[in-house]
Protein backbone atom coordinates (compact mmCIF):
# COMPACT_ATOMS: atom_id res chain seq x y z
CA UNK A 1 0.00 0.00 0.00
CA UNK A 2 1.19 3.51 -1.47
CA UNK A 3 1.53 6.05 1.70
CA UNK A 4 0.37 9.62 0.52
CA UNK A 5 2.37 11.31 2.99
CA UNK A 6 5.29 10.27 3.56
CA UNK A 7 7.44 10.75 6.90
CA UNK A 8 9.80 13.28 5.97
CA UNK A 9 7.87 14.99 3.76
CA UNK A 10 5.51 17.89 4.70
CA UNK A 11 1.97 17.20 4.59
CA UNK A 12 0.47 20.78 4.45
CA UNK A 13 1.13 24.59 4.68
CA UNK A 14 -0.71 26.91 6.85
CA UNK A 15 -0.74 30.63 6.84
CA UNK A 16 -1.79 32.09 10.66
CA UNK A 17 -3.08 35.85 11.52
CA UNK A 18 -0.82 36.81 14.79
CA UNK A 19 -4.02 35.87 16.85
CA UNK A 20 -4.73 32.42 15.32
CA UNK A 21 -0.83 31.69 15.91
CA UNK A 22 -0.97 33.00 19.74
CA UNK A 23 -4.33 30.45 20.02
CA UNK A 24 -1.95 27.57 18.72
CA UNK A 25 1.05 28.28 19.96
CA UNK A 26 -0.93 28.53 23.40
CA UNK A 27 -2.82 25.25 22.72
CA UNK A 28 0.03 22.75 21.74
CA UNK A 29 2.20 24.12 24.65
CA UNK A 30 -1.15 23.36 26.80
CA UNK A 31 -0.93 19.81 25.16
CA UNK A 32 2.60 19.11 26.01
CA UNK A 33 2.68 20.13 29.19
CA UNK A 34 -0.42 18.06 29.65
CA UNK A 35 1.26 14.62 28.38
CA UNK A 36 2.80 12.22 30.47
CA UNK A 37 5.89 9.92 30.22
CA UNK A 38 3.36 7.22 28.73
CA UNK A 39 3.18 9.56 25.68
CA UNK A 40 6.56 10.26 24.44
CA UNK A 41 6.01 9.74 21.59
CA UNK A 42 3.55 12.09 21.21
CA UNK A 43 5.15 15.05 22.90
CA UNK A 44 8.23 14.66 20.86
CA UNK A 45 5.87 15.50 17.79
CA UNK A 46 4.24 18.55 19.56
CA UNK A 47 7.54 19.58 20.59
CA UNK A 48 9.12 19.03 17.17
CA UNK A 49 5.93 21.77 15.76
CA UNK A 50 6.75 24.00 18.67
CA UNK A 51 10.73 24.39 17.83
CA UNK A 52 9.25 25.80 14.08
CA UNK A 53 7.09 28.27 16.12
CA UNK A 54 8.15 31.72 16.95
CA UNK A 55 9.79 31.62 20.80
CA UNK A 56 7.94 31.97 23.77
CA UNK A 57 8.72 35.86 23.98
CA UNK A 58 7.36 36.38 20.75
CA UNK A 59 4.12 34.66 21.34
CA UNK A 60 3.65 36.64 24.59
CA UNK A 61 4.33 40.10 22.86
CA UNK A 62 1.86 39.14 21.06
CA UNK A 63 -1.33 41.24 22.03
CA UNK A 64 -4.65 39.00 21.51
CA UNK A 65 -6.98 41.92 22.11
CA UNK A 66 -5.78 44.17 20.15
CA UNK A 67 -5.32 41.62 16.91
CA UNK A 68 -9.16 40.64 17.54
CA UNK A 69 -10.13 44.08 17.34
CA UNK A 70 -8.60 44.74 14.15
CA UNK A 71 -10.24 41.85 12.47
CA UNK A 72 -13.95 42.77 14.15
Amino acid sequence: MNELIRPDETAFRLELTAAQLKIVHTALKSLFDDLGHEERDVKQVVAAVLAKLPGEHEIRAIDLGRELRRTA
